[in-house]
């Protein structure tokens, strides 16, 4: 049988295959953040049949002064629910499950689109290539106590509004790469940049906090930047140690990509470009991990799942693209059986 199409639980949430359309921004919400039918219409399409196992919602801000883009869905406030609930009845009415990715974009917000002053881990400039050249305010402790009770506060609307899951963005030079990494974490105090444990201790506090408002067993997924591909950076053991420690914390799914490296590869093309942060993080935790990175190719998907490179397969620009090629890649590997 093939591994692609095979079931694979997370938590006890059963998915029927281990392909996942990971989150990628549509600007599709309307000027408040908010569900539209064009919304709706787009996700309706990329669910249609039912071919993918699980499908990860486009970021979504859980504050206005973390918003990362105009258009940007929100998920900030109790009368997104309303909306958000037409979007998981889209997707369900498809036989598909969908986890909402959460976000503060942290130092990455833009005072134009936010109206506040960037906030971050330390008051440094954000690295070369990470799209803003202002200096963040560093956070403080008042600051960071807030962004835990949101991340909460936005976990649990994304229960009500019925998704099967939630999924912590802490990748792409956000808010949570902002303290995970040494180049943008200088704080000393229980924050530190100088130690792992200091580096993932919101990560930590946020995890907790979203598991005391959604119950034991409601799946937390968190997408973790796991290298930032640059000296002095972020490291793979690094992140070894934090998806360890996730695991302890209750995450149920590790869902790996780039830190300061965003969602590509500085020195690697070939498709599945993250597997070496994949396959260590594998061997370490009993999980699953969701390796995605340049995937268009059905073929290349499963040989990654039988070499262990990951438990699951995120396939995000080729869906993008063509919306049939869940369909076609499962038709295809199922033929291949016969």
């Amino acid at each position: 049988m093939s591994l692609l199409t095979s079931p694979i639980n997370i938590g006890q949430l059963e998915l029927s295959n281990r392909l996942a359309m990971p989150p990628m921004a549509t600007a599709k919400s309307n000027e408040n953040g908010e569900v539209t039918q064009e919304l709706c219409d787009y996700y309706a399409e990329k669910s249609a049949g039912g071919y993918i196992g699980l499908i990860i919602s486009e970021h979504s801000y859980i504050n206005p002064e973390g918003k990362a883009s105009k258009g940007q869905l929100s998920i900030a406030k109790d009368s997104d629910i309303e909306g958000l609930e037409k979007l998981t009845a889209t997707i369900h009415q498809n036989h598909t499950i969908t986890f909402a990715q959460i976000n503060h974009a942290g130092g990455l917000a833009k005072e134009e689109i936010t109206g506040h002053q960037p906030l971050s881990a330390s008051s440094i400039e954000m690295p070369k290539g990470a799209r803003s050249k202002v200096e963040p305010t560093e956070m403080t402790q008042e600051d960071i106590k807030k962004v835990i009770t949101d991340f909460a506060a936005a976990a649990l609307r994304a229960k009500k509004a019925g998704f099967d899951g939630v999924e912590i963005h802490a990748a792409h030079g956000y808010l949570l790469t902002q303290f995970y990494s040494p180049l943008t974490n200088k704080r000393t105090d229980q924050f530190s940049g100088s130690s792992i444990e200091g580096r993932i201790r919101l990560h930590l506090e946020i995890i907790q906090a979203i598991r005391e408002a959604v119950g034991k067993d409601y799946p937390i997924a968190i997408r973790l930047g796991a290298s930032d591909h640059r000296p002095g950076g972020t490291t793979i053991a690094d992140s070894v140690i934090a998806a360890q420690e996730f695991e302890k914390a209750g995450v149920y799914l590790l869902d790996i990509s780039g830190g300061f490296s965003f969602y590509t590869h500085p020195d690697l093309k070939e498709q599945g470009y993250f597997s070496d942060l994949t396959e260590a993080i594998k061997q370490n935790v009993t999980i699953p991990v969701l390796l995605t990175g340049g995937i268009v190719d059905a073929e290349v998907a499963e040989k990654l799942l039988r070499e262990e490179k990951a438990d699951m397969i995120g396939v995000g620009r080729a869906i993008l693209k063509d919306s049939a090629w869940a369909k076609q890649a499962i038709r295809t590997l199922g033929n291949q059986e016969n």
